[in-house]
């Protein structure tokens, strides 16, 4: 278990690093009396894009955390973004949820699909078959680096025209896409979304309005929101450097299951809330990372 938590640890380093927004957060919420550092927020999912094709997609990335106890829950389809989606529960319940999608490449105009292939044909066989997967360090290295030669600026923009999903995912590679702050773990009154919120426009956090700044599934219980991604400076293969969106922040609040309502508040778990994810919050989580949304964004 002490592999997967430097799995874990090295992608929340690098990721902290590439999101300024996480620190910024976590000030505001240690100067609030909230928390006394970052170890002290829940991580309720992590999440990665992928490409489904050949070697890679969901079934080549989830080898990773199956083997490190992870087990697959859930399938989601996204029809309109033409993805898929699984999600996979943790072998401790501190640790954060999984939340891994593929791009359906089949699903492209053959032009699209030859120029994803064109990069993911570099590819021969499933990179993961090659890692040690008892080799924290090399697992870490390995969500960290290129898969594919870098795209130019025309590649690039081509792709985000079909598809921001694609044209993000084919440049910032298994780059972590967002960690989950697990809102109704803070202490009162900011464990509700609402409130939360209130706190992150006082500091400066643009939200994604997507569907509205709160996502909220059917029964009610799941709510969600999530920051505009950060703009990251991106040089492209043609020499040109150019501002893309890079990775955001996502804020969730699992309400107790009617079942246990009668527990008192000091006893509640996570087994006690709402688990698992909602297809329609998520289509608009992703979002975070288009233009509609980061335009509001820009440095």
């Amino acid at each position: 278990m002490d592999t997967l938590h430097k799995i874990l640890k090295g992608l929340m380093s690098r990721y902290q690093e590439r999101v300024p927004d996480v620190n910024k957060i976590t000030q505001a919420l240690i100067e609030k009396g909230l928390i006394k550092t970052i170890s002290d927020i829940e991580n309720d999912h992590i999440a990665f894009r992928t490409i489904g094709v050949p070697h890679l997609g969901i079934q080549s990335l989830e080898k990773i955390f199956l083997f490190h106890g992870y087990s697959p829950q859930d399938d989601f389809y996204f029809e309109h973004k033409k993805l898929n989606a699984r999600w996979y529960a943790p072998p401790e319940k501190h640790l954060p949820r999984i939340f891994i999608s593929e791009l359906r490449v089949d699903d492209f105009t053959e032009d699209i699909q030859a120029t994803i292939r064109s990069f993911t044909k570099e590819v021969k066989s499933d990179p993961v078959d090659e890692l040690d997967l008892n080799n924290a360090t090399q697992v870490d290295h390995f969500l960290h680096a290129s898969l594919w030669r870098i795209p130019s600026w025309k590649e690039y923009k081509t792709l985000a025209e079909v598809s921001e999903y694609a044209s993000w995912t084919i440049y910032n590679k298994y780059y972590l896409n967002h960690f989950t702050i697990s809102v109704h773990n803070l202490p009162h009154p900011y464990n509700t979304l609402e409130k939360f919120n209130e706190l992150l426009l006082s500091i400066g956090i643009h939200l994604n309005s997507a569907g509205g700044v709160i996502k909220t599934s059917k029964d009610g219980l799941l709510k969600q929101s999530s920051s505009i991604s950060q703009m990251i400076d991106a040089p492209f293969s043609n020499g040109e450097t150019h501002q893309i969106a890079g990775s955001y922040v996502e804020f969730a609040e699992r309400k107790i299951l009617p079942v246990f309502a009668h527990l008192d508040e000091r006893k509640i778990e996570r087994t006690h809330r709402r688990d698992g994810f909602e297809t329609a919050n998520a289509d608009k989580i992703f979002e975070s990372t288009y233009s509609s949304q980061t335009r509001k964004n820009k440095n």
